[in-house]
């Protein structure tokens, strides 16, 4: 599938890292280093604007490397980018370690995935049919 995609950056598109990879790369494009404090967040800009079709959204997806050795994350993981939306692509980065990390110009802040999505058309009713599971979440299972 082609996407068409603007790149303000100084830096490479979003890229795939391995054949087998759902998520691309996506790097800050940032003037100077950005020190994210525990608990801290800040709005990253990617320099990055690109087009879906009709029926496509990207996700913005933490990078599992970020999370596990240094606690980074994504607040509203994962962001939705729909198709309709032009403007640069901009990442909520927060910082959930109790040590500061520092961002810097060109880093792989995130992943995009993108994938089909359907458009529903709810139909009212007074039932929905039953399962084994029935309404058992949040941890039912005990395990």
């Amino acid at each position: 599938m082609k996407v068409k995609i603007i790149n303000k950056s100084n830096h490479q598109l979003p890229a795939y890292e391995t054949i087998c990879s759902a998520g691309m790369d996506i790097r800050a494009n940032i003037d100077a280093p950005i020190t994210l404090s525990s608990l801290q967040r800040a709005l990253i800009p990617t320099g990055i604007f690109i087009e879906l079709p009709k029926g496509f959204e990207a996700q913005i997806r933490p990078r599992s490397g970020m999370a596990a050795k240094y606690g980074i994350s994504i607040l509203n993981t994962p962001g939705t980018i729909d198709s309709d939306y032009r403007g640069e692509i901009k990442v909520i980065l927060v910082n959930l370690s109790a040590t500061d990390f520092t961002i810097n110009d060109g880093e792989r802040i995130c992943q995009m995935v993108v994938a089909r999505h359907e458009r529903v058309e709810w139909e009212e009713c007074d039932t929905i049919s039953n399962t084994d599971r029935g309404d058992g979440g949040f941890g039912h299972t005990g395990k």
